[in-house]
């Protein structure tokens, strides 16, 4: 039989779509043709793997019409990942390989031209889309080391490690004589096999990060962050140069509740997409800070093939943005969708890619230009004009999607320099606890943290006394609130409550979220 099907996995997004490499062998002129929508990349492994199924001492048909096909064909497909199955299919459709052997496996990898196999990135999000796919009989992951590793964090997933061609073909044909990776090492010693089953990963314990206890004083500040933790609320901190702002921002991944076992892989999958992935970093909350010079698409995604941006990169963890009016105009706007959808789309004119981009925003600014308008001790030198254009380059759109808007006061020296401060720093381990016992209040009663409530569901779950609904609609008069801001200011209440473990929301509640409102004059 002169034709031969393999199975892999393209990347798409977060998503790993099925693709099939059909093999042909036909006779007439000598020729290798890959079609299929293929990237630069892939066209490029007809070169490594005739010279790895070479270098391996196998037989390449060098005397046979080669046609590889990429199906479905208007997927398209990049990157090394497919050497692997592109040599085995030419293996198979040649009869050196046994077809109804290789249905029984999906195979990833890049091959060197002396047939070892070289790391693939995704293997994380191709091994989660085998795991949620609906096949009776679920195959087997064979991919390189490193690779391998990496995939066999999805629990009930197999996955086999291969070092080098030869000793795929040697498991696929075992009557075959083959030298195998182990043989060919020098006086037939080596730690680990050919092909290898790899286990299911085992998480690590999560190490602690920077302490909140680090940071004397800004009791207030840590209050509201504290809520953001529990809520899942995005912050917006206003202060002078060196008040604490980026110390803060750096100590909040460690007050969120530990992540759930979904949370994790889906936060590992995207870090995967990119090579970013660190298995002592599992489960693990990320923190993304990119520079304020960073465009748009850095922030957002984007390029070809699409790949995840530092908001995606962030998934069920922090975004930190320093100096958040230096950013761009662009850079700033393209936040508004994912902090309200928690989803970012990428649509060109031949494809379309969507990412997970559930992050937390913790945005830290100066309140004008110099810094120090509104400093106890130092006086602002910028003109009304100045501030206006700096604070002006945040949208109320974009303000409007904030939970929490923070004023962070300097703390005075002579506090920083006593042997016993006045307000030494609480333990991010209790504060994490507190904020950990109110998610779960929220989880258990609607399904979600406090933040995603919308429509209906806010209506239902927010249990507003009597006094606190008469609370907002003055609020909301007066301080001539959006809608959206309306509701984020009952969410915060919300959360206010779970941390006082209060089912109704009352008026006290409603009245410290108003709090964190209206920090900038023109907003």
């Amino acid at each position: 039989m002169s034709l031969a099907h393999v199975h892999t996995r393209a990347l798409a997004g977060l998503s790993a779509m099925p693709v099939t490499v059909e093999v042909d062998l036909a006779n007439g002129l000598p020729s290798f043709t890959l079609v299929g929508l293929a990237d630069t990349e892939v066209k490029e492994a007809r070169e490594r793997v005739r010279a790895a199924i070479v270098n391996s001492g196998l037989e390449f048909p060098n005397n046979k019409r080669i046609t590889v096909n990429l199906a479905p064909a208007d997927l398209p497909k990049d990157s090394g990942r497919f050497d692997l199955p592109i040599a085995l299919g030419v293996l198979a459709a040649a009869g050196v390989i046994d077809h109804a052997q290789l249905a029984r496996y999906e195979f990833a990898g890049e091959l060197s031209l002396s047939g070892e196999l070289r790391p693939v990135r995704g293997a994380l999000a191709m091994g989660l889309a085998m795991h949620h796919s609906a096949e009776p009989t679920p195959r087997t992951l064979v991919l390189p080391p490193g690779s391998a590793e990496e995939a066999a964090w999805v629990p009930g997933l197999r996955v086999v490690r291969a070092q080098h061609l030869s000793d795929v073909v040697a498991q696929l044909q075992p009557d075959m004589a083959v030298v195998t990776s182990k043989q060919r090492t020098a006086g037939g010693h080596t730690n680990a096999d050919g092909w290898c089953v790899v286990h299911t990963q085992t998480p690590v314990p999560v190490t602690a990060g920077p302490n909140m206890r680090d940071v004397f004083g800004q009791q207030g500040v840590k209050r509201a962050l504290e809520i953001a933790a529990a809520g899942q609320h995005s912050v917006l901190m206003v202060g002078p140069p060196g008040a604490g702002k980026s110390m803060l921002a750096q100590r909040f991944a460690g007050l969120l509740p530990h992540m759930s076992a979904e949370e994790a892989l889906a936060s590992a999958a995207v870090a995967s997409l990119v090579g970013r992935f660190r298995p002592e970093h599992y489960a693990q909350r990320p923190f993304a800070a990119p520079h304020h010079t960073a465009s748009a698409v850095a922030l957002v995604g984007g390029g070809s093939p699409p790949k995840p941006g530092e908001i995606s990169l962030a998934h069920h963890g922090v975004l930190f943005l320093d100096e958040f009016p230096e950013f761009s105009r662009a850079s700033l706007e393209a936040l508004r969708e994912p902090l309200e959808t928690g989803v970012i789309r990428i649509a060109r004119a031949s494809y379309q890619a969507e990412f997970p981009a559930q992050f937390q925003l913790i945005a830290a600014m100066n309140p004008c230009p110099c810094g120090f308008l509104g400093h106890p001790t130092k006086t602002c030198r910028d003109t009304p004009d100045q501030i206006s254009r700096y604070q002006g380059k945040l949208s109320g759109p974009l303000l409007d999607r904030i939970d929490l808007h923070i004023h962070v006061q300097a703390v005075p020296p002579e506090q920083l320099l006593a042997k016993q401060p006045v307000e030494p720093g609480e333990d991010s381990q209790a504060i994490q606890q507190r904020a950990q016992a109110a998610r779960e209040r929220a989880l258990a009663r609607q399904g979600c943290a406090n933040n995603l409530l919308l429509g209906e569901a806010l209506n239902t779950h927010m249990q507003l006394a009597n006094d606190a609904k008469a609370f907002v609609q003055q609020a909301a008069t007066r301080l001539q609130w959006s809608a959206r801001r309306m509701h984020r200011v009952m969410r915060v209440a919300r959360t206010i409550a779970d941390l006082e473990a209060s089912e109704p929301v009352t008026s006290g509640h409603v009245a410290e979220a108003v709090q964190y409102q209206r920090v900038l004059a023109g907003h």
